[in-house]
């Protein structure tokens, strides 16, 4: 296992993971999260054999993790009957976001689990066979989620207003 080049891939896609970790936690719990999702990359990056971009690999990696870390918040609400409300936070971007993009995160924030994903993705340029492939749906589905996910956050833009 290669220390540096593990610590420079991530260095180089942390804001892929701190997006992640933003869209299916709390503030509380951004650091637990985020130190199982590098504890998963860890753990796999030997297996890594470059058939995919490495971010595609980290994004799957993330968003795997996220999704059981996300259910497993949701059983343990239901067990404690306890409210928790996710609070997104854009103070560590390394870039300055305007209010636009910090609204649509607000709207992202409130999607369910999966489509959190599928949007994340897409935000991010990959091709629609690119996310069918890291989130276990056909092409053909993704579109059409996709297309579900920008009625609802075009609709949630014109209730803003």
């Amino acid at each position: 296992m290669n220390e540096k080049k593990f610590i420079s891939i991530i260095e180089t896609h942390k804001n892929l993971i701190f997006k992640v970790c933003n869209s299916y936690c709390n503030s509380n719990e951004y650091k637990d999260l985020e130190q199982e999702i590098l504890i998963q990359i860890w753990n796999s990056f030997d297996r890594y054999d470059g058939r995919v971009k490495i971010s595609t690999w980290i994004y799957k990696i993330a968003l795997n993790t996220a999704i059981s870390y996300y259910r497993k918040g949701l059983v343990e609400k239901k067990r404690t009957s306890t409210i928790h409300e996710s609070v997104v936070t854009f103070s560590e971007y390394n870039f300055e976001l305007d209010e636009q993009i910090k609204l649509l995160y607000k709207f992202i924030e409130k999607l369910h689990y999966l489509e959190k994903a599928i949007i994340l993705l897409y935000l991010d340029n990959y091709t629609y066979k690119e996310i069918s492939e890291i989130i276990g749906f056909s092409k053909t589905n993704i579109s059409t989620k996709i297309n579900r996910i920008k009625i609802k956050l075009r609709k949630d833009f014109t209730q803003k207003k």
